[in-house]
């Protein structure tokens, strides 16, 4: 096989962050515990030169490499360079958090730097093979991250859980691969879309193999009623960490759910539609009844990541283009809202204070008014007030469900947001109206107060002028 038959430039984003990655690694090992922020800096700029890479690499068309096993669309480069940014923010707001625990180290940035790697390896993924390297390598990084504050008990148990129930979702993934490899003959993409759709494949054996596959993904993401690992992982790990894990990977699992359903078994639709249908109902009940009981924010922000992933498989499973173009917007809005909310938790965050109790937010808008209106967006886009980022992204899922015949479904969704907005407008309410019991606010280097704002900023933006996203996401699949 020549180097033109690989046809690299569709990859070459990926290969420049691992070179950088595997560069920052050598440079880091030289470096003393105080000097951790050379690591930062040199992870910022890997980041940032990739997001570059992918930027100017873009192309409207589709472009295959290595024999097929690799795709480079326009959904994949809008995914990588969310991806891309939304990390590098989260770099940003954990530093001051891990300098203030004493683990700032540069594992923290290296395996963060290599599971955004797994992350743009699931996103143009046109193989089975590659969908599981991806998904792996950035498990993976994210096993050994939790556990990234080696003396914490309950971070070193939230590690083991994660790491094997991320085990046993691998597996099912990698079994229901299996068989599907076995009815089809291939591991391509494309080639198994052909013996689906050319009835050349067992309809028992795809639909065992779906089942199998359909579990370890919404496994992955956290959808209920496989969601038991999330807020035990969100909890326990410390927020730094779960800072990264919120946000980025559910645009890989997002691009994994489209790719492997739409794209390979889109004419067994029937069939996962079905199972996507119960994971959602699951999902929207039990994260958002259950996240009311909570106190811990952390577990309240977990529990609502759940009720989210209900939202993103309503459009999934719609089937069809304005269904996966909802999907990828409300993603994207999800991405920068759980970005925003653990981002504050770090940001109240002091040595001695972890701030993730909800009773740690009383009283903010006295301590810092302009932290107290970032909370209250935050909170008004995540419950779907009208208006905010988070309004316009249900409905436009609930849209897409609306169109399919299933209004019965965006009916019960729209009920389970109002339950849900109970649990948002409490932590207004604390914010507002109750009498502070922390005093002062903690001093923030210039990029974390920086992320903060522009995160927050964009929120309003967005909410209130919402078609640039929207235009942005029904272009890549009408681009399809």
């Amino acid at each position: 096989m020549t180097l033109d038959a690989l046809n690299l430039m569709p990859v070459l984003p990926e290969i420049l962050l691992l070179a950088l990655a595997c560069a920052i690694l050598l440079i880091d090992v030289f470096l003393r515990d105080g000097r951790r922020d050379v690591t930062y800096w040199l992870s910022q700029a890997a980041l940032a030169a990739t997001f570059v890479a992918v930027w100017f690499g873009a192309s409207a068309d589709q472009r295959l490499s290595f024999e097929g096993s690799v795709i480079n669309d326009a959904m994949s480069d809008v995914m990588k360079l969310f991806i891309l940014l939304i990390t590098s923010m989260a770099f940003a707001l954990s530093r001051d958090y891990l300098k203030e625990r004493d683990i700032q180290k540069g594992e923290y940035y290296i395996l963060g730097l290599f599971g955004v790697l797994g992350m743009m390896v699931m996103v143009s993924a046109y193989s089975l093979l590659l969908v599981f390297l991806g998904l792996e390598l950035m498990s993976l990084a994210m096993y050994a991250m939790v556990v990234v504050h080696r003396d914490d008990i309950r971070a070193s148990e939230a590690a083991m859980k994660y790491f094997v129930l991320g085990a046993l979702a691998s597996g099912l993934l990698l079994y229901g691969m299996s068989m599907l490899y076995g009815v089809t003959g291939s591991l391509d993409l494309p080639a198994i879309r052909q013996a689906v759709m050319g009835g050349t494949a067992s309809d028992t054996a795809l639909v065992f193999a779906i089942v199998f596959m359909v579990a370890g993904l919404v496994f992955k993401v956290g959808a209920a009623p496989f969601h038991m690992w999330l807020p035990d992982v969100y909890d326990g790990a410390p927020t730094g960490v779960t800072l990264y894990m919120s946000a980025a990977p559910k645009i890989a699992a997002l691009a994994l759910l489209l790719r492997l359903l739409g794209d390979a078994l889109g004419a067994m639709l029937d069939d996962w539609q079905t199972l996507l249908i119960v994971f959602a109902v699951a999902s929207l009940f039990v994260g958002n009844v259950i996240a009311i009981a909570q106190t811990s924010f952390k577990r309240m922000l977990a529990y609502s990541t759940v009720s989210h992933v209900g939202f993103i498989l309503l459009g999934v499973l719609a089937g069809t283009t304005a269904g996966a173009s909802a999907a990828l917007f409300y993603t994207l809005a999800y991405a920068l809202m759980t970005l925003g909310g653990f981002g504050l938790i770090t940001y109240l965050a002091s040595k001695g204070l972890e701030a993730d109790q909800l009773d740690d937010l009383k009283g903010l808008n006295d301590r810092s008014p302009w932290i107290a209106f970032i909370l209250l967006v935050l909170m008004f886009s995540m419950a779907g007030i009208p208006f905010t980022l988070g309004f316009w992204a249900k409905l436009a899922v609930l849209q897409a469900v609306v169109d399919i015949d299933m209004v019965w479904l965006a009916v019960y969704a729209v009920v389970m947001s109002v339950i849900g907005a109970f649990y948002y407008l409490r932590a207004v309410k604390m914010a507002y109206f109750d009498k502070a019991i922390v005093q002062g606010m903690p001093t923030r280097s210039w990029d974390a107060r920086l992320v903060m704002n522009v995160n927050g900023l964009a929120i309003v933006a967005l909410g209130l002028y919402p078609t640039s996203l929207i235009a942005l996401c029904a272009s890549v699949f009408n681009a399809l």
